[in-house]
C-alpha cells in the first residue's frame, strides 16, 4: 500500500477503533456500571441488566445501517462517516457523565439506555462505511486493505484495556465503582471528537465518484429485491467473528472476574496477551488474503471452532490461575476468520449499493452475534449451571461461518469486477435486476 493509502485508511479506521474501544471498556466494567446505573439484589441479575443496555444499543445499528447507508450510497461515503463518528463520540462522552442511579433513580438506566440506543445508531454506519471506502481507495490491494483496517481498529481495543489495567492499578476498588469506571467514557469522547476534527480531510472514494451520477434511489430496496441470497451468506459471514468478538473483547473481563473468581489484574493480563497476538494473527491472514483465497482462510478458522469450542472454555475454565493461554490460542485461530470476513462481505456487492449491503449484513450480524453475546451467555451459564456453555452459542455461530464460506465461491469477485459493470450501466437501466443472488 501507498503511504496516501496507509494514511487514508488509517483515518477511514478511527470510528471503528472507537466503536471497539467502547466496546471493550463497557465490558470490562460491567459490573461496576451495573451497581452504580443497573442495582439488582442478585450481582447477577444487575449484570444481565448491564448486559441488557449494551444489548440495546445493537438493536439500533440496523436501523442506523438503513438510514446512513442509504446516503452513502446516493450522495457519498465521507460525509456519512465523518458525520457519524460525530455522533457516537458524543454519545461515548455522555455515557460517561450518566448519574448513579441513587442520585437520578429510573431515570439514570433511562438516559444510559437511550445513549447506548444513540451510539449504535451512529455505529450502524460507522463501520460499514469504513469498509466500502477503503476497498474502493485501494481496490487492487482490497483483501489486505480491509483487513487492515480491523488491524488499526485492534488498536481501539489495546488502548481500552491497557488503560482499564492503569485504572485498576493506581485506584482503589472502591473509588473505580464510584468514579473510575467513568474515566474512559470520557477519553474516549474526547478521542472520538478530535477523530472528527481530523477525519474531515478525507476526499471522497474514487470509485463512488466514477459512478454517483448512476446512484440507485433506493439502495436498500435494490438490496433486497437483487441480492437476497447475497445477503444472507454476508450474514453468515459475521456471524463467527460477532460472536467471538462479543464473547472475548465485551464479556470475557465480566467472566473472567465475575463467574470464574480470576484475579482481576491477571484477567486484563490474560486479555491484553490474547488481543495483541490476535491483532497480529488478523494482519497475517489479510496478508495471506492477497495470496490464497480468503473464503479458504475464512473456512478454516470457522471450521477449528465449530470443533473445539467446547475444549477452548474447557481450557479456559481450568486455567483460573493464569487463562492467557487459552486466550492467546483462541485469538490466533480467530484471526482466521477476523482478518478475512470484511473483504468477504464487501466483495458480495457491486459499487453502487455496496455501503448498504456491507451496512445491512454487518449490522445483523453484529446485533444478533455480537450484541446478544455477553447477555446469551450469562443466560447459557444460568439455564445449564454450566461454566463452559458459552461455548454453544460461539459453536452455533461457527457453523453459519462455515456453511457460508462454502456458498460464496458464487457470488465473489465484485471489487474486481464491478469496475467494468459499472462503467456499462446506463442511468435507464439501474433499476433493472442485476441477476440471480
Amino acid at each position: 500500500m501507498s503511504a496516501s493509502s496507509r494514511r487514508t485508511t488509517l483515518l477511514a479506521s478511527l470510528g471503528g477503533a472507537l466503536e471497539y474501544y467502547d466496546f471493550i471498556i463497557y465490558g470490562i466494567f460491567a459490573a461496576e456500571i451495573a451497581r452504580a446505573i443497573f442495582p439488582a439484589s442478585s450481582s447477577l441479575v444487575s449484570l444481565m441488566a448491564s448486559f441488557g443496555a449494551f444489548a440495546v444499543g445493537y438493536v439500533a445499528r440496523p436501523v442506523g445501517g438503513i438510514v446512513l447507508s442509504h446516503f452513502g450510497d446516493r450522495f457519498g461515503r465521507r460525509r456519512v462517516f465523518v458525520i457519524s463518528l460525530l455522533g457516537m463520540s458524543g454519545a461515548t462522552l455522555g455515557m460517561g457523565l450518566v448519574p448513579s442511579f441513587e442520585q437520578w433513580g429510573l431515570a439514570a438506566p433511562m438516559l444510559m439506555v437511550f445513549l447506548r440506543l444513540l451510539q449504535g445508531f451512529c455505529l450502524g454506519g460507522e463501520l460499514p462505511g469504513a469498509m466500502t471506502y477503503v476497498v474502493e481507495v485501494a481496490p487492487k490491494r482490497a483483501a489486505f486493505a480491509s483487513g487492515f483496517v480491523f488491524f488499526c481498529v485492534m488498536g481501539g481495543v489495546v488502548i481500552a484495556t491497557v488503560l482499564s489495567l492503569v485504572i485498576q492499578s493506581f485506584m482503589t476498588p472502591e473509588q473505580v465503582s464510584s468514579y473510575g469506571w467513568r474515566i474512559p467514557f470520557w477519553i474516549g469522547g474526547a478521542l472520538g471528537l478530535l477523530g472528527f476534527w481530523v477525519r474531515r480531510s478525507l476526499e471522497e472514494s474514487p470509485e463512488f465518484e466514477r459512478v454517483k451520477k448512476q446512484a440507485s434511489s433506493s439502495p436498500f430496496a435494490e438490496l433486497l429485491r437483487n441480492h437476497p441470497r447475497r445477503v444472507l451468506i454476508g450474514i453468515g459471514l459475521v456471524a463467527s467473528t460477532g460472536a467471538f468478538n462479543g464473547l472475548l473483547f465485551a464479556y470475557m473481563p465480566a467472566y473472567l472476574k465475575t463467574v470464574l473468581s480470576v484475579d482481576p489484574n491477571k484477567a486484563i493480563v490474560a486479555q491484553n496477551m490474547a488481543l495483541i497476538v490476535h491483532s497480529f494473527a488478523l494482519l497475517a491472514t489479510a496478508w495471506l488474503g492477497s495470496r490464497i483465497a480468503p473464503r479458504h482462510l475464512m473456512l478454516l478458522g470457522t471450521s477449528m471452532f465449530v470443533l473445539f469450542s467446547f475444549a477452548w472454555y474447557d481450557a479456559i475454565v481450568g486455567s483460573t490461575a493464569n487463562p492467557w493461554l487459552p486466550l492467546v490460542l483462541g485469538g490466533i485461530v480467530a484471526g482466521l476468520f477476523n482478518g478475512t470476513f470484511a473483504f468477504l462481505i464487501a466483495d458480495l456487492f457491486p459499487t453502487r449499493i455496496r455501503f448498504t449491503g456491507i451496512a445491512l449484513v454487518f449490522n445483523i450480524g453484529m446485533t444478533f452475534f455480537s450484541g446478544a453475546a455477553p447477555l446469551a451467555a450469562t443466560a447459557l451459564i444460568r439455564e445449564t449451571g454450566s461454566l463452559s456453555a458459552p461455548a454453544y452459542f460461539l459453536t452455533a455461530a461457527a457453523v453459519l461461518g462455515v456453511l457460508a464460506s462454502l456458498f460464496v465461491k458464487r457470488y465473489e469477485g465484485e471489487i474486481d469486477r464491478d469496475a467494468e459493470r459499472d462503467d456499462e450501466v446506463s442511468p435507464q437501466t439501474v433499476s433493472a435486476p442485476a441477476g440471480a443472488g
